[in-house]
């Protein structure tokens, strides 16, 4: 069993993935970590953001490993924790740049692909691209002030300023987040955080039904 959840920056996808995955009592696999450790290896690197065969090379130099639990996600780079430096303004700013070079996207999808299921898998493109024979696959959209007024909960940050970042991220992300044909839409907007994770259990079983 695979089941993906896909959706625009803030829309929730690791918290309701986390909590998908322990009602499942399986793994949750978040990609957009991974990518957020590459942003932050080119940056401890001082690579440039869009020099995609150094970067390239400086991953599989040293390689990330992404330790995937139902209670959340570690990233390492060989023996060092990215965990912690992983959720900044200068890793938010990188990311998307670092995710559009299709050599970093090969090598992300490759490592993704050899965990061995089941699990719950959370970023862009999972059910698009990654993991098109999925079991279940939903897209987890929101208004951008809604996802705005979330990162500020997150951190101390202003606003409007969130909110003009993350429509700058949409439009940058535009390609890698398409909901896949087959995927169920979900406005988390009006839902709880438990109202959308119930909604997908309901779904994930009626596909095993």
């Amino acid at each position: 069993m695979i089941v993906t959840i896909d959706g625009v920056a803030a829309s929730g996808k690791s918290s309701v993935a986390s909590g998908v995955a322990r009602a499942l009592h399986v793994p949750y696999v978040s990609s957009g970590l991974l990518y957020r450790a590459a942003a932050r290896a080119a940056l401890n690197a001082g690579l440039p953001l869009t020099d995609e065969a150094a970067l390239t090379a400086h991953l599989r130099a040293h390689p990330l490993r992404l330790d995937a639990r139902a209670d959340g996600n570690r990233a390492y780079q060989g023996d060092t924790d990215l965990t912690p430096h992983l959720h900044t303004d200068e890793v938010d700013d990188a990311v998307s740049a670092v995710a559009a070079l299709p050599g970093v996207r090969a090598w992300i999808d490759d490592h993704l692909r050899s965990l061995p299921a089941p699990f719950v898998a959370e970023g862009r493109d999972m059910g698009t691209n990654v993991f098109p024979h999925a079991t279940a696959k939903f897209y987890l959209t929101a208004s951008p002030r809604v996802r705005a007024q979330r990162r500020v909960n997150e951190r101390d940050a202003d606003i409007d300023a969130i909110e003009t970042a993350l429509r700058e991220r949409d439009r940058r992300d535009a390609r890698q987040s398409q909901p896949a044909p087959d995927a169920h839409l979900i406005d988390t907007g009006p839902l709880t955080l438990q109202g959308v994770i119930d909604l997908i259990l309901q779904r994930v079983q009626a596909a095993h039904a």
